[in-house]
């Protein structure tokens, strides 16, 4: 498969009215107790009383359970259907959203947090705009402000020239796997749904999202290009140690004094 053949489509192809849709699963997956809970632990701790801004706020998962915390939270989204969704659980005095992408897009006021979660990052396909992302969290940071990534590792010890693809979920009605181009870091997530009615599980739907994947090392850079120095790095929000065997980090980065390209 060329992987460059998702590259035409667009953001708002990609998170259209049916994806906003679908997005929110309230209680499971990325929206269950234990796995939100701990995220937004961490947050209000990692913004010190302060204003936060988070990047690709999508329908509200994370920022809407800040504000209720007593965090005053921004948001930049690009997909003005997730937007809709997001405003009908919270309107716009308690949750303001600026319409833009997350590598360009300014917005009033100084922060004390920019957060970026679930591997939002790698919806930037090159790297030059995962760079400008982080000089972008830079330029919203007060001196002394973090940027916080929540990133999956990539595991390539199944990828080959001949097996190209990896299976990361096999669920009840649900397959996922990874077709990988090791050349441009790209990876193209194959998700198949099948149908739940009995008489007919042979029917599935499949969708497609296309990603560039980032090493902690790389990050380390962009951080290192946007002014700003990685201050930890865990497993997860919990605080387990990073090793050589996660699959996943969340980094937190500190602008460093007299440094930020507002």
């Amino acid at each position: 498969m060329d992987l460059t053949s998702l590259d035409h489509l667009s953001q708002d192809e990609l998170w259209d009215a049916r994806a906003a849709a679908a997005y929110d699963t309230p209680g499971t997956d990325m929206f269950a107790p234990e796995v939100l809970e701990p995220t937004v632990e961490r947050l209000v701790e990692l913004a010190s009383g302060g204003a936060a801004l988070e990047f690709a706020v999508g329908t509200g998962r994370v920022a809407i359970p800040l504000v209720e915390r007593g965090v005053p939270v921004t948001g930049i989204e690009f997909s003005a259907p997730m937007i809709a969704r997001l405003r009908e659980k919270v309107d716009a005095q308690k949750l303001p959203v600026v319409q833009g992408d997350m590598a360009t897009t300014r917005v009033d006021g100084e922060f004390s947090l920019v957060f970026l979660v679930f591997n939002t990052i790698a919806n930037l396909l090159t790297q030059d705009e995962q760079v400008e992302c982080f000089r972008n969290a830079a330029a919203h940071l007060r001196p002394g402000g973090r940027f916080v990534v929540e990133l999956w590792v990539p595991d390539l010890r199944g990828a080959s020239r001949t097996a190209a693809a990896q299976v990361f979920t096999v669920a009840d009605g649900y397959v996922g796997l990874d077709v990988i181009d090791t050349v441009d870091q790209r990876v193209v997530s194959h998700h198949f749904r099948f149908d739940q009615d009995p008489a007919d599980r042979r029917r599935a739907t499949v969708g497609r999202t296309p990603h560039r994947y980032i090493w902690p090392s790389e990050l380390d850079l962009m951080a290192r290009l946007a002014g700003m120095e990685l201050e930890s790095r865990h497993a997860d929000w919990s605080g387990n140690d990073f090793t050589a065997h996660s699959g996943s980090h969340v980094s937190v980065y500190r602008l460093v004094q007299g440094h930020g390209t507002r």
